[in-house]
């Protein structure tokens, strides 16, 4: 059966690779540029620093910096107009994939008109956006190669989740030392997630052949560096890693899409507003131990990409190594449990039952190996909740 794979036309990589945004943009034929990004970053001095490319490439810029954590549709309202009152011509997005998703939102709308929540669900946008260049900050959500954005309507406590071809950035540029100032638990919170999106990708229905290839080289990647970026935020080598590892992890699962643990993360963010990249991480390893008896054989892949011994194994001893080394890792780098960040368990358990009608509702959890229903969401929400 024929498969679609679809990523950037132009992916820069490696140190130092941030230099490139000014000759990308001319290429693309931009003369004023909207650079939407979050108030960190823009403290940081890298917006400066784009803005200082921009112009040796004799292009303008003006400044959106009011994106939001898990951002909103009212973020993506507001870029959209000041875009359109600073006649801008190109967007340049620069951040965590809050930043990058909220870029893809405005390009998305320019050229599309209607509600924002038609064009929710798979190829539903029928045209493409506004050229955009997408550089991450953080080695995660791998949102600068995906054709997929997720937007949270806060009057409708949903995230919206959108998925084409016509939302993929023109130009990814992934330079590991814009990395380099992500805090520990940052980088353990992202590096979980897109550790999540590779083992996601790989044991998903929706798998093809070349998502099974990066998803293995991904895991491979993200856990054999992971350790070292969290304890040693200015170890390169291991910085390096994690962003090619994080955007590998992106090309796979925007291809493969992603299953259970994507599907019970989202109303997590849409309720208790937790950062996308923790609702994730925290949720991996239940749902992993769930998940496994659907694809024994796809977890002992993922076993063996994490570095585990599993020779003379039995098939199911095989795939339990992948719950042992996820585990490991966990703890290692101290991702703490659902319950441990912040989420009030009375106020849980008034919104478990509905936060299940919308995880099966977003459509992820149906790519599972082994499916879920809604009572199944309901005891892994609270299983996540309790110590281990």
């Amino acid at each position: 059966m024929p498969t679609t794979f679809s990523i950037p036309s132009t992916i820069i990589n490696g140190p130092g690779s941030f230099e490139k945004v000014g000759e990308q943009a001319k290429r693309l034929g931009a003369s004023k540029a909207l650079i939407v990004t979050d108030p960190g970053i823009v403290e940081l001095g890298y917006v400066n620093q784009i803005v200082k490319n921009l112009i040796k490439s004799n292009i303008n810029a003006s400044i959106f910096s009011n994106v939001t954590p898990d951002p909103t549709l009212q973020n993506v309202n507001d870029g959209l107009k000041q875009y359109l009152s600073e006649d801008a011509d190109i967007i340049v997005s620069i951040g965590g994939g809050s930043s990058i998703d909220c870029a893809k939102g405005i390009a998305m709308k320019l050229s599309n008109d209607g509600d924002f929540a038609e064009y929710m669900g798979v190829d539903k946008i029928p045209n493409n956006g506004a050229p955009l260049i997408a550089i991450p900050t953080t080695a995660g959500t791998g949102s600068e190669v995906t054709k997929v954005t997720v937007i949270t309507d806060t009057e409708r406590n949903v995230k919206m989740m959108l998925s084409s071809a016509c939302l993929l950035p023109s130009v990814a540029i992934v330079d590991p030392l814009l990395s380099i100032t992500t805090p520990p638990h940052l980088t353990a919170a992202v590096g979980v997630d897109a550790l999540t999106h590779a083992i996601e990708a790989y044991i998903s229905k929706r798998g093809q052949s070349i998502t099974d290839t990066l998803a293995l080289k991904a895991i491979q990647l993200i856990s054999g560096a992971l350790r070292q970026a969290w304890a040693d935020g200015e170890n390169i080598t291991a910085r390096r890693e994690m962003m090619l590892g994080a955007s590998i992890a992106g090309m796979a699962f925007s291809n493969s899409s992603v299953a259970l643990v994507h599907g019970m993360s989202r109303p997590i963010g849409a309720y208790f507003h937790i950062h996308h990249g923790l609702s994730n991480a925290v949720l991996l390893l239940d749902v992993m131990e769930f998940s496994i008896s659907g694809a024994p054989r796809r977890f002992a892949d993922i076993a063996k990409a994490m570095g585990e011994k599993t020779d003379g194994l039995s098939p199911m001893k095989q795939a339990d190594a992948a719950i042992t080394a996820v585990e490991r890792l966990v703890n290692d780098i101290q991702m703490p449990r659902l319950g441990e960040i912040g989420i009030d368990k009375n106020d849980f358990d008034d919104v478990v039952e509905q936060m299940a009608v919308d995880a099966i509702a977003s459509g992820s959890p149906a790519n599972n190996p082994k499916q879920a229903t809604q009572k199944d969401i309901i005891q892994l929400y609270k299983r996540c909740f309790s110590p281990r």
